[in-house]
């Protein structure tokens, strides 16, 4: 698999800190050419600088036929990783939905738009979704966050079921914490759910690398996931009920 990697033309969102500079570095040690994306230049350029990828900052959802010209015309592998970790309850303001709406789903429809026309005709193309294990399961204090990680994960079944025939491969990544910034912005819900498992985002490369060497659509860097996800459809009521026991504990420690 690395071998399919050299020289791959592979453009990371978000890749000025956390999971996506580990994807970033990840792709470039492994010989591809990486377009490295960021709201903020000056860390994209640092990634790419850093890893001798080309630094196209700007917003996700905007930035595909920059990053395609970039790389001189072709798109093999793009991770949609760019994210927004917006918490609250049903009484967020809309503001926020919108913004959790727009970044964490519609960033990945509107880049597949532009890529899956010429994916489509050459019989190939890589779709990788920085999910979370919010979009299998929930989070709790962040209704906006858990709510548009369910859609990020649907589109990316979706664009699973519906184009694999035609050669695409699609790849959804679903950690549970992961010490990044957007941890250390999760306050108290996180600290409580999240970082006594968190691992590093060099792990999430890493199993997103097994993943795609096993051409497996869910990528579960927290093995366990799996099983709370199976406790989830088997019994839907028993593992509301569990969650809402530590939505208590949180409400009760003082969050």
């Amino acid at each position: 698999m690395v071998e399919a990697m050299q020289d791959a033309a592979v453009v990371v969102t978000g890749a000025g800190g956390g999971i996506g500079a580990a994807l970033a570095r990840r792709f470039a040690a492994a010989g591809a050419r990486v377009v490295v994306n960021d709201l903020d230049g000056a860390k994209a350029e640092a990634v790419a600088g850093e890893i001798g990828g080309i630094a196209v900052p700007g917003d996700a959802s905007a930035i595909v036929a920059e990053a395609r010209d970039a790389l001189g015309g072709t798109v093999d592998v793009y991770c949609a990783n760019a994210g927004v970790g917006s918490a609250g309850t049903e009484a967020a303001p809309e503001q926020v939905w919108e913004l959790a709406w727009d970044v964490n789903v519609m960033a990945h429809v509107r880049a597949a738009g532009q890529l899956l026309p010429a994916w489509l005709e050459r019989g190939s193309g890589r779709f990788v979704s920085t999910v979370s294990a919010a979009g299998l399961l929930t989070m709790i204090g962040a209704a906006p966050y858990s709510v548009t990680k369910h859609g990020a994960y649907a589109f990316a079944e979706w664009l699973s079921l519906t184009y694999r025939h035609r050669g695409l491969k699609v790849h959804a990544i679903c950690p549970q914490g992961v010490r990044t910034d957007m941890l250390t912005g999760s306050g108290s819900a996180g600290d409580l759910v999240l970082r006594p498992t968190a691992i590093e985002p060099e792990a999430v490369a890493d199993a997103l690398f097994a993943g795609i060497e096993e051409d497996r659509f869910l990528i579960l860097p927290h093995p366990e996931v799996a099983g709370y996800y199976r406790a989830r459809a088997a019994d839907p009521d028993h593992w509301l009920t569990n969650m809402n026991h530590i939505q208590q504990k949180w409400e009760t420690d003082g969050r």
